[in-house]
């Protein structure tokens, strides 16, 4: 679950990444006030708790940005992000593109036999917690064929200025949706100044 979160960030939920975006990408978001890094927090010293659900167990995970390596921030799990002009990225595939705005895709190839495939659903969800009620959340769908008739779907809702507060995933079986796991942030730690939003309302 700990790479779920580097890869989907979290999430990693393989290759080198090739992205297609739709629309106008970079050059739109760069017109826009608000961008993907907006909604990802990179600065050292972030840390991120979260309570994982998988198959009736849940588990407490927690994860910290630790230190810089060239353009890449590397968090504890061993996961390395970055934002550039185009969105918010891992080694393997953009977690959040540019521009934030409903309709907005994109698709990330992380293997030969593995092609994801992103949308902006919402840009204004309020997402509820157990760290409390965040506003103005970016919604994203992302789905992977895994073989004839089924696709895994994952739901990640990203905060402004904390980052993923959610993410639900569920299997499509020939049209049936299977929950398959939940992760929900439990507790959130700025850095640097290191003020601890737990159960503070958003």
């Amino acid at each position: 679950m700990k790479n779920t979160i580097a890869a989907l960030g979290m999430m990693a939920l393989l290759g080198c990444a090739h992205t297609d975006a739709s629309g106008p990408g970079a050059t739109a978001a760069a017109k826009n006030a608000v961008t993907a890094a907006d909604y990802y927090p990179l600065a050292i010293g972030t840390v991120w708790t979260y309570e994982a659900s998988m198959l009736g167990e849940k588990q407490g995970i927690s994860v910290e940005m630790l230190k810089k390596e060239g353009d890449f921030a590397v968090d504890s799990t061993g996961a390395q992000l970055m934002a550039d002009a185009y969105g918010v990225r891992d080694q393997k595939r953009y977690l959040l593109r540019n521009p934030i705005e409903v309709g907005t895709k994109w698709t990330n190839v992380v293997s030969v036999s593995s092609i994801e495939s992103y949308e902006i659903m919402s840009v204004d969800d309020t997402c509820e917690t157990p760290a409390g009620t965040f506003k103005n959340c970016v919604m994203v769908k992302s789905s992977n064929r895994v073989k004839e008739g089924e696709t895994l779907i994952n739901d990640m809702t990203f905060a402004p200025n904390v980052g993923i507060v959610r993410i639900a995933t569920a299997l499509d079986s020939r049209g049936k949706l299977i929950p398959q796991s939940q992760l929900q942030l439990t507790r959130y730690v700025a850095a640097p100044a290191a003020i601890d939003t737990t159960n503070s309302p958003k």
